[in-house]
């Protein structure tokens, strides 16, 4: 009896077992399609990596999901948060997530370090970044010439608001070297340290800006939330928060990529045809932080810098490359071929 029990346990084990594989073969294949060219089927599962999901500049992730155009396409879309773009640039190389909703010039950084990454929707033609500076600092930083001994915060070391301010310093007249970038993330963390005393200014988005503001804990010191700030600011029209991908992953699942594009241009235009406030009304009620007309306010000052159909602007990439390589060593002595570091094949199949 005890031998006949033993195999009745071992017999269910094992089907236990031949299952739960058969659940991991299922979930695997329904992950990412095979490259094949057919359609991957209702459900298709994908992870994006945000760096901020509540930061207005990566708008467009949550909003696709919640105007249901992941749904429509046949996609289940899990999107993550990180709070800074350089964690969410981190998570995709390592193959934790299949996309990232990060700044473009990230794709440029990791080309010369041998990793090739390409944005395939480009939903900005400005960085929509503001460099604020506190109440008590306001006197001595009236420009970025200014720079000089300030601790100045950004959201992570490596990310695209510590690239853009060594620019700005560059640009300036102000060596990498004669400030101190210190990370603080955005929000609330980056409030506290600008009212503490912690940073003298840093470059944030909204809705930390229409908060500080409001508080008015600081003033802007540059605005670059419109293209128009952008060319002042930059030289050119500066293509920043996007979807990028691995390329080789890119080209293994070109009809997952696809049906990612066509919802992220559907939100493009949705948005393009909305005010702030029905923008608003459809994100999730915390994002507000109490306060909707505030949000909504925050929504419409980074509005300009979206794009309407996810076209990479044009020039964008040779802007990029020279704020990059005016403070970044590894862009400046290399030779970074723009044209794979992002693609237009899944916009234009959308548009049509």
């Amino acid at each position: 009896m005890r031998t006949i029990a033993r195999r009745g346990a071992l017999a269910a084990a094992g089907l236990l077992c031949l299952s739960a594989l058969t659940a991991c073969a299922n979930e695997a294949s329904s992950t990412a399609s095979s490259g094949s060219g057919k359609s991957d089927g209702k459900g298709t599962k994908v992870k994006i990596m945000v760096g901020g999901l509540d930061k207005v500049i990566y708008l467009p992730a949550m909003l696709t999901q919640r105007l249901g155009y992941f749904d429509a396409e046949g996609l289940s879309v899990e999107l993550l948060s990180e709070p800074a773009g350089v964690q969410a640039e981190t998570a995709l190389v390592s193959g934790q997530v299949q996309g990232a909703v990060g700044f473009y010039d990230h794709t440029l950084d990791l080309q010369t370090k041998g990793k090739m990454v390409e944005s395939v929707v480009q939903f900005s033609h400005a960085p929509g970044e503001v460099e604020i500076v506190s109440n008590k600092a306001s006197a001595k930083i009236t420009s970025a010439k200014d720079f000089k001994g300030k601790k100045l915060g950004v959201t992570g070391l490596g990310s695209s608001t510590d690239f853009l301010t060594k620019y700005l310093a560059v640009k300036n007249g102000v060596k990498v070297s004669d400030f101190t970038p210190v990370a603080v993330g955005a929000g609330p963390t980056f409030i506290a340290a600008l009212e503490k005393g912690a940073i003298d200014g840093g470059m944030t988005t909204d809705p930390t800006v229409a908060t500080i503001l409001d508080k008015k804990a600081g003033k802007v010191l540059l605005d670059m939330r419109t293209p128009e700030g952008s060319q002042e600011a930059l030289g050119g029209p500066y293509p920043s928060s996007s979807l990028y991908m691995q390329t080789d992953w890119v080209n293994g699942h070109k009809d997952t990529v696809q049906k990612l594009v066509n919802a992220f241009v559907k939100t493009l235009a949705w948005m393009s045809s909305h005010s702030a406030s029905e923008i608003a009304d459809k994100m999730p009620a915390d994002y507000k932080q109490g306060n909707g007309i505030l949000y909504a306010k925050a929504i419409e000052s980074t509005l300009p810098m979206f794009t309407k159909d996810g076209v990479m602007p044009e020039n964008g990439p040779e802007t990029v490359e020279k704020v990059l390589k005016a403070f970044n060593p590894n862009i400046k002595n290399a030779d970074v071929d723009l044209e794979k570091t992002y693609t237009s094949e899944f916009v234009e199949k959308a548009k049509g």
